[in-house]
């Protein structure tokens, strides 16, 4: 698995100044968030835990964002003082990370390729680096690499006007150990002085996937980053066997105890109607899955069985009244920085790999605190927020797309449209 990747976002911008002229390119707002709000977490879908950003171009204004959006994050950040070339800022990043093959990424691209499919070509090959590439029709922006029937890169050629090719789409796995063993310079840029010149001396494999891909490098490209990141509206008429709905448990089924934990199952107690209204979710909606973290365990406050005790009496009451709940997911971490904690998306990760048919752009996240919410938005996810226990959150909010007062009356909402 790949775990790291190191996001280099230390450019100029010069091309996109007309722009965003006070901003870093990967700060350039896109569907109402930075832009690299999105790459932080596309990837984060695909697994990838720790990030080194590369930062140069007015750094702090990168630093002070990831430090109010992403407090729970895994990250390091690298500050070049002097510009260092693509290449000269990889390697200062390589020597923060851990894991023998890193994942790189430009801060003003997205792509949303398969990592897994591009991690397994890059290990099996024993390759230095492994390209994701995308295939595109009439451009000129872009140079061409050319590759052989098993992947192998043969030759990147110079930008020019193309009618179809291949494209380097700014996604790079990286062997470590090999690259830091190299004899470069302090200062190169690592597609013509690594990349271009290496090819046939180092084994480069190219992956071609089509997934979504755009540069902001430009103000058009920018401009339709903007209009294709945005989401659908929320209707309850869209919402149908293909959705998914996560749920936290305390505060949303059963009534959560202030300043505490449920600890045993005589603790456990249903809000009004929840049963019931499970049981008619369960008919309209393809899964519901529970994602809750739960640190009275990681306290010693209860016993990991005490939870498991717990959430069967749940589940067996739901199923008595003709509902269900397809998987629990739960963290008892006390590290904000686990993965798996709220709002760290690592759970809505794993259910995507247990439930490989999960598609975020069809998952709500339902939830009462603001953690919820930002899970649900770094997940990918729509969110519900639910006032039972926090009704004074403000709203109308960024990371909240609908709120109700409880579980049945977010159901009617979905349930007066039947499908």
């Amino acid at each position: 698995m790949i775990r790291e990747a190191i996001v280099l976002a230390g450019g100029l911008g010069t091309r996109l100044r007309s722009a965003i002229p006070d901003t870093p390119k990967c700060l350039a707002p896109v569907a109402e968030r930075p832009f690299l709000f999105h790459v932080i977490n596309y990837w984060r879908t695909q697994g990838v835990e720790k990030f080194i950003f590369s930062l140069g171009y007015k750094h702090e204004q990168i630093q002070e964002y990831l430090s109010t959006y992403f407090p729970t994050l895994s990250k390091i950040e690298v500050i070049e003082e002097e510009p260092l070339g693509t290449g000269g800022a990889l390697l200062r990043a390589l020597r923060s990370c851990e894991q023998p093959h890193v994942l790189v990424l430009n801060g003003d691209t997205l792509f949303k390729g398969d990592l897994h499919r591009a991690a397994r070509l890059h290990q099996e090959q024993a390759a230095a680096c492994t390209l994701m590439l995308k295939s595109l029709e009439h451009f000129d922006r872009y140079g061409v690499v050319r590759t052989d029937a098993k992947g192998q890169v043969l030759a990147f050629l110079e930008k020019k006007p193309t009618a179809a090719g291949q494209i380097n789409a700014g996604v790079i796995l990286v062997d470590r150990h090999k690259l830091l063993e190299e004899e470069l310079p302090e200062k190169f840029s690592f597609e013509k002085d690594y990349l271009e010149k290496m090819v046939g001396e180092r084994k480069f494999m190219g992956l071609s996937q089509d997934g979504y891909f755009r540069d902001i490098g430009i103000p058009e490209d920018f401009q339709m980053a903007d209009r294709e990141l945005r989401p659908l509206p929320l209707r309850p008429d869209r919402i149908d066997r293909t959705w998914t709905l996560f749920l936290d448990r305390d505060g949303v089924i059963n009534q959560e105890k202030n300043e505490d934990y449920i600890r045993d199952p005589s603790e456990f107690i249903f809000y009004k109607e929840v049963t019931e209204t499970l049981a008619r979710l369960s008919g309209r909606v393809g899964r519901l899955i529970i994602v809750t973290n739960q640190r009275g365990v990681g306290k010693g406050l209860m016993t990991e069985k005490d939870l498991r005790d717990i959430n069967q009496l749940m589940l067996d009451q739901i199923e008595a009244a003709g509902g269900r709940i397809d998987r629990i997911y739960y963290c008892t971490s006390l590290d904000n920085l686990h993965p798996d904690r709220k709002p760290n998306p690592g759970m809505a990760y794993r259910a995507r790999q247990e439930f490989p048919d999960i598609d975020p752009d069809r998952s709500l996240m339902v939830g009462n605190k603001h953690s919820d919410m930002l899970f649900g938005k770094n997940a990918g996810f729509y969110t519900c927020y639910m006032a039972t226990t926090n009704p004074e959150f403000n709203f109308p909010h960024p990371d909240i797309d609908i709120r109700f007062d409880s579980l049945p009356e977010f159901a009617k909402w979905i349930l007066k449209n039947k499908y």
